[in-house]
């Protein structure tokens, strides 16, 4: 899994962990839903400024937005 695909998939998780919207995280965060979603989907590569204020939007460390989850882990090692 490229880096890209980890953050969109930790974030999107994240994000519906804390039972949030895109809609809500872009009223949180100032980033735009179209922004967002593709992120989700792993188009976007954002930068370090841009995963801290995200976290901070969720209520989550930036680490948890790069950190391999025990899935992708598994998928690298493939």
């Amino acid at each position: 899994m490229d880096m890209r695909k980890l953050v969109g998939s930790n974030f999107a998780r994240l994000r519906r962990e804390k039972g949030l919207t895109q809609e809500e995280v872009e009223t949180r965060s100032g980033y735009s839903q179209q922004y967002l979603s593709s992120l989700e989907r792993g188009r976007r590569n954002p930068t370090i400024i841009t995963l801290y204020e995200l976290a901070q939007a969720l209520g989550v460390s930036h680490v948890d937005l790069v950190k391999p989850t025990d899935d992708a882990k598994a998928e690298m090692q493939d």
